[in-house]
């Protein structure tokens, strides 16, 4: 309530902590809400950005993970003021989870909080009708659409793990509005954006989509997709494989690290590809080493393309590249 909103970190007299929804019991709740107050009052709380904690509480699992955000409430008809801005209301939402696990869905969970915060209207009432189902679905919603996506492809799940790593535009068609989303999740969720240049991943998009007959095409019309214009390579068919053994415990923390450590892999292979091209801008026999990493990694086809984009503007790399090429194609 009133106060929370200034920038440095409140003292207990500055704000007060009502309860708005909870399917807590009675005495959790009231740990919960001590243990988020202490965080507050040290200024813990940022704005829009989730954190991820381990709590204990009176319930049967004890130990929990607890993820929790703090916003303020946006009122689009009005320009924002100093006044209103700091009268605004402010709101801390939790979400608890088995473990800690929920630290990899981080990102996603900040996405349906400001889902949350562009939806919201105490003003209106709207909490039983609008927000409080929207937060009984934040597992459903943020947490399982890897899981459904592993479900529903699954060993054609490499084709849209090649589609992630390599850019490739994606088309889905005849899907549900949920299915459609989910996949388009997936694809964010797999791709390297964040974890390559912003620059290679802008020129790589472009490259893909001037090759426009390369696109995945994903009908969704049957009980499993069809696709057309498929790529695959080892990499990601063993990646793949990985999904499919986890899908027999059926949780979707787990599918997350898989996900994960494919990335890391395949970020770790682009640069170990990147040190043996600087090696060989001068020495033959490193030329050769890239040759061979190239051929036994898996994704030879996609770390070339990652490679050829960032060193466009380096003749000798480039150098390297293009015998490379022909070397793959041969």
């Amino acid at each position: 309530s009133q106060g929370a909103a200034v920038a440095h970190p409140p003292s207990s007299e500055d704000f007060s902590l009502t309860l708005l929804d909870t399917n807590l019991p009675t005495e959790a709740e009231t740990e919960l809400r001590s243990f988020i107050a202490k965080r507050l009052t040290k200024g813990a709380l940022f704005e829009g950005m989730g954190s991820v904690v381990s709590v204990g509480l009176s319930i049967p699992e004890s130990k929990v993970g607890c993820y929790y955000c703090r916003f303020q409430q946006e009122n689009l008809l009005e320009m924002p003021t100093l006044e209103s801005e700091i009268n605004a209301p402010e709101y801390v939402v939790c979400f608890l989870g088995g473990s800690e696990k929920e630290d990899t869905f981080r990102l996603e969970l900040d996405k349906y909080i400001q889902s949350l915060k562009i939806n919201l209207d105490l003003e209106q009432r709207n909490l039983e009708s609008c927000v409080s189902p929207y937060l009984r679905r934040w597992f459903e919603d943020a947490i399982c659409p890897v899981q459904r996506v592993v479900q529903l492809f699954q060993d054609k799940l490499a084709s849209l793990l090649h589609a992630a790593l390599s850019y490739t535009p994606v088309e889905v068609k005849n899907a549900d509005e949920r299915t459609e989303k989910d996949i388009r999740r997936f694809l964010a969720a797999a791709s390297l954006q964040g974890l390559v240049q912003e620059g290679t991943m802008t020129s790589l998009c472009i490259a893909m989509t001037e090759e426009q007959h390369k696109s995945l095409v994903i009908d969704c019309s049957g009980p499993q997709p069809q696709l057309q214009n498929a790529g695959s390579n080892r990499f990601c068919e063993d990646w793949m494989q990985a999904f499919v053994n986890g899908a027999e415990g059926g949780n979707p923390f787990l599918f997350r690290q898989i996900l994960e450590n494919f990335k890391l892999k395949a970020i770790q292979d682009i640069n170990n590809l990147k040190r043996f091209i600087r090696q060989a801008e001068m020495n033959h026999y490193a030329l050769f080493k890239c040759y061979l990493f190239l051929k036994n990694c898996g994704s030879g086809d996609i770390l070339l393309k990652v490679v050829k984009v960032e060193h466009a503007e380096m003749p000798e790399a480039r150098n390297v590249v293009t015998v490379l090429e022909e070397f793959m194609r041969e």
